[in-house]
């Protein structure tokens, strides 16, 4: 048997599971859940084959109820070589989160190497790991891990590797931000970009800094699948230390 999805459509929207309750207050629907979900509305109404989704900001502004939800997209701009869309998590509260993405037509690869360009990583094969989430690394200071999201988002559907590493992408704030004892910050917001879509069922994430002060924080990870680094989520939180 498989694990259960997060959410199953039904007339007033997509119900979620006991499962997709947020980690930090169990009356709301979990934050990179709702990332999910604006990613997959997005590639769903407005995907196209010779488009990669070159980035995705997704705005958590208020927490969400645990209640059935409904999303909604819109066109901001349809181009030749870009397009711009947005979408929106709607709730019996109203909206409680955001997503823009950006599209850029796929073509051919300039001949000239990048002298920066970012290396593969040396981590263990995802498939020799006993866990969906795994740390691993001796440095503090380069948090790594692999995710292998194991549920389905919406019964019914398979995970295509856009909505997969969307999932995986809000996982850059407690990765980066984490303290030495407990994750004291939660994430206003993400933003994922992509020069491709991953590749196998694992996603693959690199601390790659932190800065903080007054409360706010910020913070990056590189993102990696089985073949090497694909992008970067950059991630913007505010402290939230939970009580003793």
């Amino acid at each position: 048997m498989g694990r259960p999805a997060y959410f199953t459509p039904a007339a007033e929207g997509l119900v979620p599971h006991e499962s997709a309750r947020s980690w930090w207050v169990p009356d709301m629907i979990h934050g990179r859940l709702l990332g999910g979900l604006l990613a997959r509305a997005l590639q769903t109404e407005h995907g196209a084959p010779e488009f990669q989704f070159s980035r995705l900001t997704v705005d958590l502004f208020r927490n969400a109820p645990f209640e059935p939800v409904q999303v909604t997209t819109e066109v901001v701009r349809q181009g030749r070589r870009i397009q711009v869309t947005e979408a929106r998590v709607h709730t019996s509260i109203g909206v409680v989160a955001r997503a823009g993405a950006v599209q850029l037509r796929r073509g051919e690869q300039p001949p000239s190497p990048v002298p920066t360009r970012t290396p593969p990583w040396t981590a263990p094969d995802p498939a020799t790991m006993p866990r969906s989430v795994a740390e691993f690394g001796d440095d503090p200071t380069r948090r790594r891990m692999w995710v292998t999201e194991k549920s389905p988002l919406v019964d019914g559907e398979v995970l295509s590797p856009f909505v997969r590493v969307a999932l995986a992408a809000d996982m850059a704030s407690p990765l980066a931000h984490r303290g030495e004892a407990d994750i004291e910050f939660i994430n206003a917001d993400y933003t994922l970009t992509l020069s491709r879509d991953p590749v196998g069922t694992s996603i693959g994430l690199e601390s790659g800094g932190h800065a903080s002060d007054d409360g706010v924080a910020v913070g990056h990870c590189t993102m990696h699948d089985v073949e090497g680094p694909i992008g970067f989520s950059m991630a913007v939180a505010v402290a939230n230390v939970r009580a003793g």
